[in-house]
């Protein structure tokens, strides 16, 4: 223990910098991008574009997104940068969290309850995140309502059906789940800008008062824009006629990838409530 706190004692400026760059590159970049693109299946209903009418212009403009998304050169590399960074900024985030000590109790002030929410709004992050992945890529389906299983080839209706409890209906369960979102997205959002306004002082680039004001104001200003495209994310897959995003879903892989291609992918992704529906239907015509 000793040695460790020597550590973080001797190299204290190198990795406060380092954390607060972690956060800001690329965890940061990639949380305006993965809020901005989530949000498009609601702002992306204006895009006159999208192959679709109304809201459904918001499911193909996302489905569009995530396809581009998941074509990218240097995906894995990407990935791998990206979680290298979380872990670090995480691990670091803990340990200066533990040791360090609030005083909000004594002294009320903005700054101490900003420092206070800070740790914890990392705490639910970590949580929030490994949520996320776990549902959504690990294909931990026994943590999600319905048992969604995550594609991005079917990125929307399985968001929807994540976040709805059900193919078919909002349920008390699914709702539960969006209060998780709604919860996980603001606490990340505000634990950015809050510690991009940190980090200006951490590198010396804010030293007046006039100055942490001004860009305060900005940090304010981005965390505003990215709390509404993370709420607007959490209400667009809410209200996302499921089947309507797997149809959308169904035609853009038949374009991209032809019709043997795309019913391979429809097979092997296909989703139990459709194998369900299919034997119900052949059932009736057995029995007229």
């Amino acid at each position: 223990m000793r040695d460790n706190a020597g550590l973080l004692h001797r190299h204290h400026l190198l990795l406060r910098r380092l954390h607060s760059l972690t956060g800001i590159l690329p965890i940061g970049v990639f949380l305006i991008f993965h809020l901005t693109t989530n949000s498009s299946v609601l702002w992306g209903a204006i895009n006159t574009r999208a192959d679709a009418e109304g809201l459904a212009r918001g499911v193909a403009t996302f489905q569009h997104e995530v396809a581009w998304i998941n074509n990218m050169p240097g995906l894995l590399l990407i990935e791998i940068t990206l979680w290298v960074s979380i872990g670090f900024h995480s691990v670091l985030g803990v340990v200066y969290a533990l040791s360090g000590k609030p005083n909000v109790r004594l002294y009320a002030y903005r700054d101490n309850w900003r420092y206070t929410m800070q740790r914890w709004t990392g705490y639910i992050g970590i949580l929030f995140i490994f949520y996320h992945v776990a549902t959504l890529r690990w294909g931990w389906s026994f943590l999600v309502p319905g048992g969604a299983q995550w594609s991005h080839h079917f990125a929307a209706s399985t968001l929807a059906d994540a976040l709805r409890g059900s193919t078919t209906s909002i349920t008390p369960a699914g709702v539960g789940v969006s209060l998780l979102y709604f919860v996980g997205v603001t606490s990340l959002v505000f634990h950015f800008a809050n510690g991009l306004w940190t980090a200006a002082i951490t590198w010396g680039l804010t030293v007046s008062e006039q100055a942490q004001k001004r860009w305060g104001a900005v940090c304010t200003a981005l965390g505003a824009g990215l709390m509404l495209a993370g709420w607007s994310s959490v209400i667009g897959f809410l209200i996302t006629d499921r089947d309507q995003a797997r149809g959308i879903e169904e035609r853009m892989l038949i374009e991209h990838y032809g019709e043997d291609r795309a019913d391979q992918i429809i097979t092997e992704h296909g989703h139990a409530d459709a194998d369900t529906d299919h034997n119900e239907q052949a059932m009736t015509e057995t029995q007229d």
